[in-house]
């Protein structure tokens, strides 16, 4: 299986799958902590569920699939962001929405005509159907989302942190709120082409929820998290060529495990600083 895993690797649309998933997984693994900071794995996921409207329209009218998740993520961010997060209403908002985009994919794919894998990869992905177009268009939307939080991240910490005293030194609360819902839908909408939008949160939320349960300090925590989403989205991607199963199987399982470990770690850290108080 090994022997088999390397000669796959040597192929070029492999290698074009092992780039994407690594840019994939640095992307999602920076934005991670902010997410679960922010609360917002569930908007994630209606967040996905628009993304998966938007491709499956575009699947079924000839266009590109990635411009259409683009802007389907996009068209769901800007609803989400335009509601207070303190609202007590948000969560029935988003239930709302990502039940609107659920059931028009749901139509678009029956009504899709042409080969039933294409409409079913938008589900669970299909890493190795990303052309290099698609990894360079991948790599430049990587690049502006990574630069524009790296950019911004001590206003974003402390839009996410401490809101009220963010407003009181005349921060833009529901500016910042929009342009991260942007950027959270730029990056699911890349997702659902590789690990489809049904299994978005396993890159945009579990390696953060992971970072997030063993330490509180944001920068180690982005750090942690990167590296936990890189090693689930390229480890995932090497473990399903031998078997070829769906990457969003390995993925899933490894951010799955790096979650339980960490819960575990910080688990143990909090029994041993109540023992020394």
């Amino acid at each position: 299986m090994i022997s088999q895993t390397l000669d796959l690797l040597s192929v070029g649309f492999v290698q074009t799958g092992l780039v994407a998933a690594a840019i994939l997984g640095l992307m999602s693994g920076i934005i991670a902590p902010l997410i679960v900071m922010r609360r917002m794995s569930f908007a994630v996921h209606g967040t996905s569920e628009l993304a998966l409207m938007g491709a499956s329209a575009a699947l079924l009218l000839g266009f590109n699939v990635n411009a259409g998740a683009v802007v389907g993520s996009i068209l769901a961010a800007i609803l989400l962001a335009l509601f207070d997060d303190s609202s007590s209403h948000h969560d029935s908002v988003v239930g709302v929405i990502m039940s609107f985009g659920l059931g028009l994919s749901v139509l678009f794919i029956y009504l899709y005509p042409g080969n039933s894998k294409a409409a079913f990869s938008l589900l669970t992905g299909q890493i190795v159907g990303v052309s290099s177009n698609s990894t360079w268009i991948l790599g430049a939307i990587a690049v502006v989302v990574i630069g524009t939080v790296l950019v911004l991240f001590r206003q974003l910490l402390f839009t996410t942190v401490d809101p009220v005293m963010a407003a009181a030194t005349g921060l833009n609360l529901k500016g910042y709120s929009v342009l991260f819902a942007i950027i959270v839908g730029l990056t699911a909408a890349q997702s659902v082409q590789i690990v489809g939008a049904l299994l978005v949160m396993a890159l945009l939320i579990t390696p953060g929820a992971a970072a997030c349960a063993v330490t509180s300090n944001p920068y180690v925590t982005v750090a942690l998290s990167t590296v936990f989403a890189l090693t689930a989205a390229v480890g995932g991607f090497v473990l399903s060529l031998a078997p070829g199963l769906p990457v969003s199987v390995f993925v899933t399982t490894l951010s799955f495990v790096i979650y339980l470990v960490c819960r575990l770690i910080g688990w143990q850290q909090k029994k041993a600083l109540a023992k020394a108080e």
